[in-house]
């Protein structure tokens, strides 16, 4: 059904201001402005949030090995910790604290995000939901994009968000960490909660469907996601010198064996957004072909991060072997789409980093909020398509390729003329400076 059309007044733009002021003096992560598109807003399941600590046995220490010595005989390992946010609907009537406690770009200033979900209160019971894994940025972690994680949390989906070691602000480390370990610890959350879905004595019983799973990546998040979704890394990508030591890319190498066994049946679908590597040469054609899955792929046409043209977009094209999405925001830059909200203790200069902490979260052309509500519509819509088999999403997806060429035509009835072809979900003037364009098998 198409929304109603909103009438943007005087009056509008007082709202508008005042919702923003409230976004930034609270720290906002759920706001949704009067122009968001229809499938942004939250569901009809309140939301709980729990934290979860993890153990990855037996991993490879990328940070103990020394690049400049010989490559030793055994490769030295360590059990790998990771700590996991994880939203999942809760029960009607439950209650609990609604604050999360997080850390800024800065490593050491902590704020409170104020959202609606309820820490630690009383899980749903009587259905399981599909799993998506959220896979922060180098660096970044498990609440940067907590806006998304709660949003579509509501709709009925247990979503494990993580703090990838070496990645985060507190722990960022050796660049060859995380070029390893990202899909291995996507791979390994996923298979944390099917085992906890099983556990009688875990929060999670009976509440995660894992063999129904999707993931959601940003920047390095992304990188893990096409390697994930099957898309294997070049050969003079594992040669960096400044990559992950002695070829320990290797194992994630296009046509390898154990890149060939990496990719997961019960993992559906993978949103990336601003996906790094394309620009610095770790990927190809042929290794992209080996992506798998569906997958949706969301940046600034103005990125200079893992740029647009010769980045974000040439994945697009290049994983000829699926169907695939590419929704461009005009003029914005690497952080379209995925950061929450700057928190007001952002807006500060920061001498260790050189510049505004705030340029962590924010764009140069557009509005935070709006970008978050816009991703929360396209990955709600995905998702229900995607993991919930639902049918009625792919006419949200059938969109003429630009925003801006859209025609408005309705009768007076509120139905559409046959010359109608917004984009559907958006009203009347809102769907602009936005591209839409869609990729089948080749």
């Amino acid at each position: 059904m198409l929304t109603q059309r909103r009438i943007l007044t005087p009056m509008f733009a007082v709202i508008a201001g005042f919702a923003a002021s409230v976004v930034f003096a609270e720290n906002r992560i759920d706001a949704q402005l009067p122009n968001a598109p229809e499938r942004a807003a939250y569901g009809e399941m309140p939301v709980g949030v729990r934290q979860i600590e993890l153990v990855h046995e037996g991993q490879i220490d990328i940070l103990s090995i020394d690049a400049e010595a010989p490559k030793p005989e055994t490769l030295p390992t360590y059990d790998r910790p990771l700590t996991v946010e994880v939203w999942y609907p809760a029960a009607d009537g439950a209650t609990g604290n609604t604050a999360i406690t997080a850390f800024l770009r800065d490593a050491t200033t902590q704020v409170t995000l104020n959202g609606q979900a309820m820490r630690d209160a009383d899980p749903a019971t009587g259905a399981a939901y599909p799993l998506v894994i959220v896979s922060h940025g180098y660096p970044g972690n498990r609440f940067l994009m907590s806006h998304l994680a709660e949003n579509i949390a509501s709709k009925g989906y247990v979503v494990a968000s993580i703090d990838h070691t070496d990645s985060t602000y507190r722990t960022q480390a050796a660049f060859g960490s995380t070029l390893v370990n990202r899909s291995l610890d996507q791979l390994f959350v996923l298979d944390e909660m099917a085992r906890l879905s099983e556990d009688e004595g875990s929060f999670l019983n009976g509440l995660v469907d894992a063999e129904t799973a999707g993931i959601v990546g940003y920047s390095m998040g992304g990188y893990g996601a096409v390697i994930t979704a099957g898309g294997g890394v070049t050969e003079t990508s594992v040669g960096y010198g400044w990559g992950a030591p002695h070829g320990t890319l290797g194992i994630h190498q296009a046509g390898s064996d154990t890149h060939n066994a990496l990719p997961d049946p019960r993992i559906k679908t993978a949103v990336a957004i601003g996906p790094w590597g394309m620009n610095t040469g770790f990927w190809d054609a042929e290794g992209l072909k080996g992506i798998q899955i569906p997958m949706l792929f969301m940046a600034g046409s103005q990125d200079m991060t893992s740029l647009y043209e010769k980045g974000v977009r040439a994945i697009w094209e290049n994983a000829s072997s699926v169907d695939r999405s590419l929704l461009t925001f005009d003029n914005a830059g690497h952080n379209a789409a995925a950061p929450m909200p700057a928190p007001e203790e952002s807006f500060r200069e920061d001498e260790k980093l050189g510049f505004n902490v705030s340029a962590h979260y924010i764009d140069q052309v557009w509005d935070t909020v709006r970008m978050n509500n816009i991703a929360q519509h396209f990955v709600t819509v995905w998702m229900d398509q995607h993991l919930k088999g639902d049918a009625e999403m792919a006419s949200y997806l059938d969109l003429v390729e630009n925003s801006n060429d859209g025609v408005w035509s309705m009768n007076e009835d509120g139905t559409p003329k046959e010359d109608h072809s917004y984009w559907k979900g958006f009203d009347k003037d809102t769907a602009k400076g936005l591209r839409f364009e869609v990729k089948a098998p080749e």
